[in-house]
């Protein structure tokens, strides 16, 4: 190899690495994403929140519902005696429901029924198969076992399923790509805007004109909100018309949603352009913050599959409070407790995010 060439690989690869912060986007961003696949993410469904509601007194019903909560697959939904299982479902507190027969299960069997019916939350159509196929297992099993296979009274259930009755994946599958589309056109752009000014040696007049430091920042960010909401309209309308995704719930609810949304990942996208010296690196940061946020919202891969460590560190990604609430909006019809909750965790990581934009930004004016 000729010497000019050794002398410029060296060059190229000095010019790379010399930047801690390079060093990190190249070295780091593979050990998290090794990490998260490795450890987090999982297709088997476990940890179903599940109801059980019967009469006082039904302890056939009891020792079904307790096959379902020994199993591993199921855990028990958080709820008060009296509830109603439509709501609780639709507040996402639980995502199925078992209900005995109203004149008990022993005595439905004995009379040729032991039918319950199971109601489940198919706005995640994997989860509801796996919650249907286990049910089904679990109950069969529960009939030997009370019966034994001698052809008597077996139990049996009815399925009812809520939200998406055609089990159709795009219904589940849609909601959370818009969001993902969302997080990554607004991350990446605004990630690049300041670097860019940069690059091309603007900046400096920019920093010159007669205007405060939140003016220039607010001048930077602004249209890049803007283009956000209009890009949630496109992928809303998009899923509407070409998947038939409906939006069940409130036109306002979703507006509301996406602004806090938005204005969070502008926020990060500022922040990562602050740290950044150049585009490639606020590329790779952009990228580095992306590609766990995107596997840590449940847009694929349930986050109560997770491990525990690993789910504290999803409550800390806004692409997972947003999908949560566009399914419910766009799914359920968009229910209070959800909305609210989700809204809250949104703007208050929107406060955070632009408050540290700022600070850095003033940093780097200075």
């Amino acid at each position: 190899m000729k010497r000019t060439l050794k002398a410029f690989i060296r060059k190229e690869l000095t010019q790379t690495l010399r930047d801690v912060r390079m060093r990190v986007l190249l070295f780091g961003a593979p050990i998290i994403q090794l990490t998260i696949f490795g450890l987090a993410l999982s297709t088997e469904i476990k940890n179903i929140k599940l109801a059980a509601f019967s009469r006082p007194g039904d302890a056939m019903f009891g020792r079904v519902a307790e096959g379902f909560y020994a199993s591993g697959w199921f855990m028990r939904a958080g709820y008060a005696s009296g509830e109603d299982p439509f709501e609780l479902i639709a507040s996402g507190r639980a995502d199925a429901a078992l209900i005995a027969p109203d004149e008990g299960l022993a005595r439905s069997a004995e009379r040729g029924g032991g039918k319950m019916q199971l109601l489940v939350d198919a706005s995640n159509t994997t989860k509801a198969r796996a919650v249907e196929a286990y049910a089904k297992n679990i109950i069969s099993a529960a009939g030997v076992r009370e019966y034994g296979a001698r052809g008597e009274p077996t139990l049996k259930f009815d399925v009812r399923v809520l939200y998406n009755p055609a089990m159709e994946s795009s219904m589940f599958l849609v909601p959370g790509v818009m969001g993902m589309l969302a997080c990554l056109i607004t991350i990446i752009l605004t990630a690049m805007s300041l670097t860019r000014e940069r690059e091309m040696g603007t900046f400096e007049t920019i920093v010159s004109a007669p205007l405060s430091n939140a003016e220039i920042l607010l001048g930077k960010t602004l249209p890049y909100i803007l283009l956000g909401l209009v890009n949630v309209i496109l992928v809303v309308m998009a899923g509407y018309l070409i998947f038939g995704v409906p939006v069940r719930g409130a036109l306002w609810q979703l507006a509301l949603g996406a602004l806090a949304f938005v204005i969070t990942t502008v926020s990060v996208g500022t922040l990562i352009s602050t740290i950044a010296k150049n585009q490639q690196q606020a590329m790779l940061g952009g990228f580095m913050f992306l590609f766990p946020s995107i596997l840590m919202s449940g847009v694929m891969y349930p986050v109560e599959n997770m491990p525990k460590a690993v789910i504290v560190a999803a409550y800390l990604d806004p692409l997972m409070y947003f999908v949560r609430m566009l399914r419910n909006i766009m799914l359920k019809g968009g229910d209070t407790h959800v909305f609210w909750a989700n809204l809250g965790a949104l703007c208050l990581m929107a406060v955070c995010a632009a408050g540290f934009a700022y600070k850095r930004f003033r940093q780097t004016l200075d």
